[in-house]
Parts: C-alpha cells; structure tokens; sequence
C-alpha cells in the first residue's frame, strides 16, 4: 500500500470515529429526554391509579409509557449498532499502527546499528576530507545533517505512532465497556416493558364488562373533536377572507372571489413573506408549545390505543405535561384569534405568514387578538381537569390545511 492510500485510510477510520461520536452523543442526549419522558409518564399514571377514576386515562398512560420503553429499545439497539461499528474500526486502526510501528522500529533499528559502526568522529571527518573537490565536501557534509535530522523524525514518528497506539486502545477498552452497558439496559428495559404490557392487559380486561359505556363516551369525543375542528377552520377562513379584503382595499385591487381557491389563502405581502419563509425554514426546529411534556395521542388516524378495530383521527397533537403548566408559543408571530370553546377550553391561534399555530385546551389566556408574540413566550395556562391530567392539543395549519406538528417539532 502506497504513501498516498495509506494517508487516505488513515483519515478515513478517523472521519467516521469521528461521526459515530457525534451520533453517540445525539443518541445518548436522546435517551436521556425519553427517560425523562417515562418518568414523567409514571407519575401521571401513578396519580391516575391513586384517584381511580378512570381506567381510561390509567390504559391511554400506559400505552403512552410502552410506546416510550419501545423508542427507548430503539435508541439503545442504535447505540449497541454504532459501538459495535466503532469497536471494529478501532481494531483495524490498532492492527494498523501495530503494522507501521513494527516498520518503524525495524528501520530505525538499522539506522541506529549504521550509525554505531560509523560513529567514530574520526571516520566522519575523512569521509569528508576524502572528498575529490569542494563541492563534493559540501555534499557530504549536507549529506551527514540530513541523515541525522532523518533519524531524528524517524524517532518522532515511533513515539507519535506510540501515543496513537495508547489512544487507540484505550478508546477500544471504552468502546466495548459502553457496549456492555448499553447491553444490560437493553435487558433491563425489555423487562420493563414485558411488565407494562402485562399491566396493560390487566386494565383492558378490567374494562370489557363497560365496553359498550366507553365505546359512546369515545364516539362522543370524536364528534366534538370534529365540531371543533370545523370551528378552527371556519374561524381561520374568515380571517383570511378579511384580511385579504384590507389588503385589497389598501392596494386598491380586487380581493379572491369566494368559493375559489385563491379565496382560501392569505395574500401576503412582501413581510409576510419573509415571517411565513421562516418559519418554513424551522420545519424540524420547532420548541414544544410546553416546557415539559410527552405525545399522549398522535397526528391523524390511527386505532383506538384500547379498542384497537375502532379508528380514532386526530387533526393535531396531544401533549400531557404537568398541572399548571403554561402554553408558550413555538415561534414568533402575531395573535390571529382567541377562541372560546367552553369555560375549560380556550383556544390562541398565531400567524406566522400563510401558516397557523393553534393552542387548544386553555384554562387561561394572556395575549389578545392582534398582539405581537415572540418564541417561547407564554400565551395561556393549560387546563387541569378532575383526574388531575393537564393536556395541549396543538396544531399547525398552513392557510386552512391541516399539518402534521411533530414534522415541526423538535424531537
């Protein structure tokens, strides 16, 4: 193998270290927010047992902490994937090293052996003196000083490959002591969710008695789920048809005829532009509408998480966090409207250009209509209801589409 592809596989076995390190920081940085995720989950689910009033809540949270355990296998068999892959580069970089320092060492060993037997001064001085004219002297005697630096940077290199040999192998030792940690939680954690699956069950089972009493009490919430759903858009549609109207006036054109499909969009101006190109530009980056929290229920239609042949939709997401936690919004914008739902349930839409955050399940609101939010920054209290659960159903919409919101949010 030549100098060139040497050089080549050198950096190479590096870059890709390199990349698995930082994906290993990723997925340990991961594992901890899901763990954080689980211990929350317990707790929530730990108060729903104490007050027992609705075994409900107890399965959807139980669900909740299985499908949490099952992205927390998922994360550790990448971490075991990724060590396994960095073990077997580490190997080839040591067999590597070992290979170029064994040349090394047997090279400088003649160099040291040559340089013994000609070590005399003496014969050093007649080798130049020997010399048939000046400029052969002078060779020779650059010839003495490059042969000594070379030996020098023979030397160097030894100990340069030695402390890469050191580093090597101590990373190796690392690698494959992580390796087994992450393998024991593996086990750890599939213990743990065989026990919630079984738990699972027990609630399901405990339930069939009162099928027909939860399958009307679902079937009821689907229906005010659709209701509101049809407010949201109806609310967001007259909106752009209003300021679509301004618009038009200030500009002294004609607004979208109703019924079309302009009709149903905002025309933005050259600003509006901008706010909605950015927050395009954020799809994936978004903060959670709550400090603290996890997904209880999903985007879009999926089974019903107990009566698993009934299909439940879902137009945005639900997010269980802590009792009294506020609403915060995931970018900044301008207060769109305040929507009054019931007395427990308030709802704060904010524009950001032609897209639309919506916050559902408020106690309490502290913007108005038309007021300027920046990210982050608290727009209501979430409602706490009698069992004690504290959830936000947050959607994103671009003009009166509906859009999945964990596309959005940084997971």
């Amino acid at each position: 193998m030549n100098h060139f592809l040497k050089i080549l596989l050198f950096f190479f076995i590096t870059s890709i270290a390199f990349a698995q390190s930082s994906e290993q920081q990723k997925l340990e940085a991961k594992k901890a927010q899901i763990l954080k995720e689980i211990a929350d989950n317990k707790v929530h689910l730990e108060s729903e047992k104490k007050k027992e009033k609705s075994v409900l809540n107890q399965i959807t949270q139980q669900i909740n902490l299985i499908t949490l355990r099952q992205q927390l296998l998922n994360t550790t068999a990448r971490q075991t994937r990724l060590l396994t892959d960095d073990i077997y580069l580490t190997q080839l970089e040591l067999n590597k090293l070992n290979r170029e320092l064994k040349v090394l060492k047997e090279d400088y060993e003649k160099i040291i052996v040559k340089s013994y037997k000609s070590r005399n001064d003496q014969s050093r001085v007649m080798f130049v003196l020997s010399s048939e004219n000046f400029l052969q002297a002078y060779k020779r005697i650059q010839y003495m000083k490059q042969y000594a630096g070379f030996r020098k940077l023979q030397g160097d290199e030894i100990q340069v490959k030695q402390d890469k040999l050191v580093i090597a192998e101590k990373r190796l030792q690392e690698s494959k002591k992580e390796k087994e940690k992450v393998l024991q939680e593996t086990e750890k954690e599939k213990k743990a969710l065989e026990e919630e699956k079984k738990e699972q069950e027990r609630l399901v089972k405990s339930i069939q008695k009162d099928k027909k009493k939860y399958l009307a009490q679902i079937d009821q919430k689907q229906k005010e789920a659709k209701t509101i759903d049809a407010r949201i858009k109806k609310i967001i549609a007259d909106e752009i048809a209003e300021a679509n109207r301004k618009n038009a006036a200030k500009s002294g054109t004609t607004a979208p005829k109703a019924g079309t499909a302009a009709a149903s969009k905002f025309v933005l101006s050259a600003e509006g532009k901008v706010v909605s190109d950015n927050f395009k530009a954020n799809k994936g980056k978004l903060p959670w509408p709550v400090v603290d929290g996890y997904i209880s229920l999903k985007h879009g239609d999926q089974p019903h998480p107990i009566h698993t042949n009934l299909t439940i939709h879902n137009s945005g997401v639900e997010i269980s966090t802590k009792p009294g936690s506020t609403a915060r919004a995931v970018f900044g914008g301008e207060v769109l409207q305040v929507q009054v739902i019931s007395a427990n349930n308030k709802a704060v839409y904010v524009q950001h250009g032609d897209f639309i955050t919506v916050y559902l399940n408020l106690a309490s609101v502290s913007v108005n209509k038309g007021q300027k939010v920046s990210i982050k920054q608290s727009i209501g209290t979430i409602h706490t209801d009698s069992s004690g659960r504290a959830v936000i159903k947050f959607l994103v919409l671009q003009n009166t589409t509906t859009l999945n919101p964990e596309t959005w949010l940084n997971m």
